[in-house]
């Protein structure tokens, strides 16, 4: 195999957090801001968001649900009645206490203290206690539900450790919350808008996963259950790329979310929350990039072709962009996944090698370059970005269809890009995941292997409570280890629990974890 010379300085099998961080700058989705966890992102990193968001949005809406807006503030008081919900969020939560700001006397600015608020409010963690107070207001009857509703917007938890799109102080998002009649309509939505997030990370993303419940210790503060999907990085670690919770009636208790029955009877409402967040375009880096860059599944590129006119700055100029516009008019023409090509015709001044790079990095599906002798034998040079390299010559691998031979089958291909991706990181998932190990000692010997990137184990479960879980999610904390998920489809498990040594009743993912 020819020697390959890469686009980026840092490989992902030598230090994979570096190359991380390195593909977001190279990439040009996001850079540091002056507040300490908190990102810009740029336009290229947003538009991928925006078409994640656009496509969710979808989704969402397809099951009944209406957006809304709620404020970015909360009244502390609002916390401080669902206790175990305050102490899931406390260590997290940014607080105003005043309302203006004096001089200091120095040349600087200070809170004044005769305006201090009444009662703190709380920078938006999550948005359950405001939604309880609304729907509360909201629903009267039995005819009032169920209520659905959808919020996009940004949150604040005041992380320690920070790194762009998977971890950051401030973050976007959205967040579901349903009110129902009863505990089966409302469980039924949980698991309805969990499958709605398979489907989006896995059809939209690229991005396999496994659905399941978590288990007691990783419930969302204050739900009866949580379900999650869980995707494997390329380096074995475990990313929860989305969540869904049963909340059964204590948000409805501590908000006096009631409603009058058909019988006329007052009812608790059962209630449910779910959300995915800028996480997703981390997920989706750590999923896809390689030694170049990113690689953007076509779905969720926010260009799927990038058409470069190799320009001389001469009278021959011309005829490329006249040529160049032309090919990008009949592409537009042409669809994929339903939708109309999105199509970029790049004519910023700047060499085309040096441009093609950019692209390369950013991770655009499909790169087109034309020059002057191109337009002569009425043909393109295309590269496909998720099959960079002639691995004979150690070039990249470019085509050269005609302008009427890729316009035809450019739809097609940008769909095959999407699948050979998902494809690719399902393969790489599924040939990482250990499920012969039956005793903890096992379990240490391969998580202590001199394997850079173990993967994730499968494992027998009791599904232990109390003191008994504690146990077990300590020693797993000793190894730096957490429980990912009990997977939908699970058909139960023989034989004893390996922490426990109780009888199995299920088998549960176990890794290391974003």
């Amino acid at each position: 195999m020819a020697n390959i010379r890469h686009a980026l300085n840092t490989r992902r099998a030598d230090d994979f957090a570096a190359w991380y961080q390195e593909v977001i700058g190279a990439a040009d989705m996001a850079e540091e801001s002056g507040v300490r966890g908190c990102m810009v992102i740029k336009p290229w990193g947003y538009g991928i968001w925006e078409r994640m968001q656009r496509l969710l949005d979808d989704r969402i809406k397809a099951t009944g649900h209406d957006n809304v807006y709620f404020p970015l503030f909360i009244p502390l008081g609002n916390f401080e009645r669902e206790a175990e919900h305050v102490d899931g969020f406390a260590k997290e939560m940014a607080v105003v206490t005043h309302h203006r700001l004096i001089s200091d006397g120095e040349g600087g600015l200070k809170p004044d203290p005769e305006a201090k608020l009444e009662e703190p409010l709380v920078v938006r963690p999550t948005s359950e206690t405001i939604f309880g107070d609304a729907m509360a207001r909201w629903i009267q009857s039995w005819r009032d539900l169920p209520l659905k509703l959808n919020q996009w917007a940004n949150v604040v938890r005041w992380e320690m450790r920070t790194r762009m799109f998977l971890r950051t102080s401030e973050f976007l998002w959205q967040e579901g919350h349903t009110a129902h009649e009863g505990e089966a309509e409302a469980r039924e939505h949980t698991m309805r808008m969990l499958e709605v997030y398979r489907a989006f990370a896995e059809d939209d993303l690229a991005l396999p996963v496994f659905a399941g419940e978590k288990p007691e210790h990783e419930r969302f503060p204050g739900a009866d259950s949580t379900w999650s999907i869980e995707a494997m990085m390329q380096d074995g670690k475990a990313l929860q790329a989305g969540t869904s919770h049963y909340l059964g009636t204590s948000f409805a208790k501590a908000a006096g979310i009631k409603y009058q029955d058909r019988e006329g009877g007052e009812q608790l409402c059962h209630t449910t929350s779910w959300g995915v967040s800028t996480r997703m375009v981390g997920g989706m880096i750590m999923t896809h990039g390689d030694d170049d860059g990113l690689r953007v599944p076509p779905q969720i590129a926010p260009w799927q072709v990038v058409i470069l006119p190799m320009l001389r700055d001469n009278d021959g100029d011309e005829v490329v962009l006249d040529y160049c516009a032309k090919l990008a008019s009949m592409l537009r023409q042409q669809t994929a996944f339903g939708d109309p090509l999105r199509v970029n015709l790049d004519t910023r001044p700047g060499k085309a090698a040096q441009k093609r790079w950019d692209w390369v990095r950013k991770g655009a599906p499909l790169i087109v370059e034309i020059g002057g002798r191109d337009v002569e034998n009425d043909k393109i040079s295309l590269l496909r970005r998720d099959r960079l390299w002639n691995t004979e010559n150690g070039k990249p691998a470019f085509r050269d269809p005609s302008p009427e031979e890729f316009t035809e089958s450019a739809g097609a291909e940008l769909e095959a890009i999407q699948t050979a991706l998902f494809e690719e990181a399902r393969e790489r998932r599924d040939d990482n995941i250990r499920r012969d190990l039956t005793t903890f000692d096992e379990l240490r010997d391969f998580y202590s292997s001199k394997d850079k990137y173990p993967g994730w184990v499968e494992m027998a479960w009791s599904r232990p409570t109390g003191e008994a879980l504690d146990k077990v999610v300590e020693q797993l904390k000793s190894l730096k280890l957490t429980m990912r998920n009990v997977p939908l489809g699970d058909e139960g498990a023989s034989g004893p629990c390996p922490f426990t040594g109780e009888p199995a009743v299920e088998r549960i993912y176990i890794g290391r974890a974003y």
